[in-house]
């Protein structure tokens, strides 16, 4: 059978599946625990009003960049502890992110992932490709952006209503019979101060 694709089309099956990109940080200390690369996925469903990243709703802008080239750049900086998944939408993206997830999980990286989908209705889904990827995740931020409830004193997210869930915490406390809870994340930095 004769291959008619062109040799760039066949060199990026190699190199992974195609990810929809909005914009990439490569070094940020804000969007999670300790020095992280940021990939900024492109597409989003949610449309909050006052959403810090308006460009990238529309799936069709953006860019595209393999799995294998996401990840070939993040190997590049020895200093980096740990991705994070934002947007857009990761969420609408879950095959090739959980590819991505995969190889920085082999190489030693922590995995944090934004999203405007609820916990709940992530898992609602049924989807083993969702239900791996959160399998895998350290951290979520879930919930859309609300502006009436911008708290800028937050960790991490922008409104009241999103949570940081530690994913670690919460896939043990499930596992041990509680099936409903969800952990809050705590860095190591944060200290009750009692008045």
């Amino acid at each position: 059978m004769e291959d008619n694709s062109r040799p760039e089309e066949n060199e990026k099956k190699k190199d992974g599946m195609t990810l929809r990109v909005c914009g990439i940080e490569p070094e940020s200390i804000v969007d999670g625990p300790g020095f992280r690369y940021v990939l900024f996925v492109q597409g989003c469903p949610h449309h909050c009003h006052g959403c810090h990243n308006p460009e990238s709703w529309d799936p069709k802008a953006g860019f595209d960049m393999t799995t294998g080239e996401v990840f070939a750049e993040i190997m590049e900086n020895p200093y980096l502890r740990g991705v994070t998944f934002s947007g857009g939408e990761p969420f609408e993206q879950v095959p090739a992110l959980l590819e991505l997830a995969k190889m920085c999980r082999e190489a030693g990286l922590s995995l944090m992932s934004y999203s405007g989908y609820t916990l709940d209705e992530l898992e609602a889904r049924h989807d083993p490709d969702t239900d791996e990827l959160l399998g895998m995740l350290d951290v979520l931020v879930d919930g859309r952006y609300d502006e009436k409830l911008r708290n800028l004193t937050l960790i991490y997210c922008g409104s009241e209503n999103q949570r940081v869930i530690d994913m670690r915490k919460t896939r043990k406390a499930r596992t041990e019979g509680d099936h409903g809870i969800v952990i809050p994340y705590k860095s190591s930095f944060d200290v009750d101060i009692e008045i």
